[in-house]
């Protein structure tokens, strides 16, 4: 249940979200049962339907979305026919530098001029404080949110953030009002030297019992971070997946956390999820989990990973094509291996918690493969959605235009997928899997944020890491507005969507853009008495 649809009165909307949420909320400090979050409202539907087939593309592959048991030995695949109906739905024939893609698609243009969250961190990868239905938190009267952040002033650069990444914490009132009222940085959520590994990355926060909290993150030891903040460097670093069991803490003054114990869960196992050995630039990170409701009392877990395997042994199979018999249009094998396209191998992993303290995880198969589509498809989430009387599972996940495989193109942005159960066979949104993108000129080659092509359109990698909220709201953060880096977070824009069609609600905010950060709650917990 979300009612934050508009913020262009945003008291009045977190007054009936209060409302709303209150039958759902819990009294005192112990958090019980609550429905689950509504990935979308039901009165924004999409107003369009599925993108019909393009003369001279291939067809995208024939998904059923049959769901199977979560510990199926099956593996739904994004093919490059899927992908490349990315290209199918561009256009052609734009000026040079202007964007390609469906306006349905395009996220709006984040101004140059833009403000800093906060002047002493740099801060990208950001999540909600959440139960395990995707519900956003209120605690006591506060919004909490978690972040990736860098020093400013430590003498590295923008693009050096990344093995020198914390998790910090931001808060503010319920009832601020998120067009004026900033975030207060509460610091490093974690202790110096006290969480496993020496660099902290993304992944997901949970309230448990009482005031009692589950950070699930990236474990990530770098072993050459001077070397690499000096422009060298190159040691592969290990990664593992971690949590941490806390307590948060709330009064009229703000939030602090204290008391984490520190448990390492998953490490890559080489056969489902490639490890270090196989491929010195492993994924293996981002964990989120959730509870599934077919599967009463389990515990699941996606995160980030690789298909198993030394880098550049896999060979592509007409299974990750996905081409119809027949197609005039399609790839065949041989064109493809001839390219390379082996070499990118993203997957979404799945793992099942084993006991109720979710301090032991067994690995499931992969739920989706990008083998010779993507070697990325970061922070994935599940949402899952009633459809007319039947819940509909939402796999979103977010990648990189320069991870593509050989042949293959598509924005910075997120990809999304959906199906009848958590392991499906995923129907690519839109067929494409393409639900929200920078705005692009896809005519033109892949490049990267941190050198950009100056003929491409200047907002291609205006932001990344994009989080889905309750309502369909989705938050990111800054990256390259032309020319101009980041490290604050974007304003937050509406992605309707159901029976995987996706479309920007440009009536969202101003002109599609909402404020900046707003990652707004809708279930209120530790007592009514504290949000006065």
């Amino acid at each position: 249940m979300n009612t934050h649809s508009n913020p262009q009165r945003p008291r009045r909307r977190l007054r009936q979200a209060v409302a709303l949420a209150a039958a759902a909320s819990v009294a005192g400090s112990i958090l019980l049962v609550t429905p689950a979050a509504q990935a979308n409202l039901p009165a924004d539907p999409p107003s369009s339907t599925m993108p019909a087939p393009t003369p001279g593309f291939p067809l995208p592959t024939n998904h059923t979305q049959q769901a199977y048991d979560p510990a199926a030995d099956f593996t739904s695949k994004w093919t490059r026919a899927d992908a490349k109906q990315i290209m199918a739905q561009s256009n052609p024939n734009v000026a040079p530098g202007q964007n390609s893609m469906s306006p349905n698609v395009t996220m709006p243009e984040i101004p140059k001029d833009f403000p800093a969250m906060n002047d002493d961190v740099w801060v990208w990868d950001t999540w909600s404080l959440t139960d395990e239905n995707a519900n956003q938190i209120s605690y006591k009267g506060w919004d909490v949110i978690f972040s990736l952040v860098a020093d400013r002033h430590e003498g590295y650069g923008f693009d050096q953030r990344h093995w020198n990444a914390r998790i910090g914490y931001f808060f503010r009132k319920t009832n601020a009002d998120p067009a004026k009222d900033k975030w207060n940085y509460g610091g490093h959520l974690f202790l110096d030297n006290t969480s496993i590994g020496n660099t902290e990355w993304s992944g997901s926060t949970r309230l448990m019992q009482g005031n009692k909290i589950n950070v699930f993150y990236t474990a990530t030891t770098f072993y050459d971070v001077a070397e690499r903040n000096a422009g060298g460097g190159g040691i592969a670093p290990d990664a593992a997946i971690a949590k941490a069991l806390g307590n948060i803490h709330a009064n009229q003054n703000g939030v602090t956390f204290d008391g984490f114990q520190h448990t390492k869960l998953l490490e890559p196992d080489g056969k489902l999820y490639q490890n270090k050995a196989q491929n010195p630039g492993f994924a293996f990170r981002d964990p989120y989990t959730f509870a599934d409701p077919a599967h009463p009392g389990k515990t699941f877990m996606v995160f980030e990973g690789n298909t198993g395997g030394t880098r550049g042994s896999y060979k592509c199979k007409q299974e990750d094509l996905g081409y119809a018999p027949g197609d005039p249009n399609a790839e065949t094998l041989a064109q493809v291996n001839s390219t390379g396209a082996w070499y990118q191998t993203a997957n979404v992993g799945l793992a099942v918690a084993d006991n109720k303290d979710l301090t032991k995880w067994s690995f499931l198969p992969p739920i989706l493969s990008a083998n010779c589509v993507n070697d990325q498809t970061e922070r994935p989430q599940i949402f899952i959605q009633n459809e007319n009387g039947k819940n509909k599972y939402y796999l979103f996940t977010i990648s990189h235009q320069f991870t593509y495989a050989d042949g293959m193109r598509g924005p910075d942005g997120v990809y999304g997928f959906v199906g009848n159960g958590v392991r499906s066979d995923y129907q690519p949104v839109n067929n494409s899997g393409l639900a929200l993108g920078s705005p692009t000129d896809l005519n033109m080659q892949a490049n990267a944020p941190e050198g950009p092509d100056p003929r491409q359109n200047g907002r291609q990698f205006q932001a990344y890491s994009h989080y889905v909220q309750p309502g369909g709201l989705v938050q990111s953060f800054i990256d390259n507005v032309d020319g101009v880096r980041g490290g604050s977070l974007s304003p937050t824009v509406k992605m309707n969507f159901k029976a995987g069609v996706t479309q920007v609600d440009r009536s969202f905010g101003k002109n599609g853009l909402g404020p900046f950060g707003y990652l707004p709650t809708n279930v209120r917990v530790g007592g009514e008495g504290h949000y006065k």
